[in-house]
């Protein structure tokens, strides 16, 4: 099954996933940033994207799920509030430099190579003094069967972070053990890296 067809298959219900709230990170994250052209990577069923364009943010969503991509237009459709969504792949969605003042990657676990690609764009793509945001599941978080892949390799830690994003600041980087509620699918004590990074003005 390719992973387009497992996303698929995991947004087919009405039901949403991870729930329709934002992820915590991130809205504690960006409480101070001021409003801007903002892309988040693969958005899932848009709980965060449609939550940004509440608090101001003008956003778009790249989703590989064609049943994502409709859940967050119905989301905003819902919420009052426009997302553009973007149905395509990590693999070839080319992040156009000096283009945003956000980048949000909320739980957004792909191979190593590919993670060390996006991550380059994102470092480029940043307009001066952008903001990328992320959480993921490190691969401490394998046993604790509350989230997140089985694939050690698709889960980052704070050290590859700093690597693949160099030419960013870092305003918050750290491996941390949090309760993580949201949805059905993500419930439960995990662990976690947090990123805040700037590119300097």
């Amino acid at each position: 099954m390719s992973t387009r067809d497992f996303w698929n298959e995991k947004y087919a219900n009405t039901d949403y996933a991870y729930g329709t709230e934002p992820n915590e990170f991130l809205a504690s994250a960006v409480a101070k940033l001021k409003r801007g052209e903002t892309l988040s990577l693969a958005e899932g069923e848009g709980r965060n994207a449609v939550w940004l364009a509440q608090q101001g943010f003008t956003v778009s969503s790249i989703e590989q799920s064609e049943k994502g991509v409709a859940k967050t237009l119905r989301l905003a459709l819902q919420r009052g509030v426009i997302v553009m969504a973007e149905r395509g792949e990590l693999e070839t969605f080319n992040i156009q430099p000096n283009s945003w003042d956000l980048v949000v990657s909320i739980y957004a676990h792909t191979p190593q190579e590919l993670r060390r690609k996006l991550h380059r764009q994102v470092v480029a793509g940043l307009k001066p003094g952008g903001v990328f945001i992320l959480e993921a599941y490190t691969p401490a978080q394998i046993p604790n069967n509350t989230g997140g892949p089985k694939d050690a390799s698709l889960m980052p830690t704070a050290e590859l972070l700093r690597s693949e994003l160099h030419g960013l600041v870092f305003d918050h980087l750290e491996e941390i053990e949090r309760d993580v509620v949201e949805g059905s699918l993500h419930t439960g004590t995990a662990h976690v890296v947090q990123l805040v990074a700037h590119r300097a003005p």
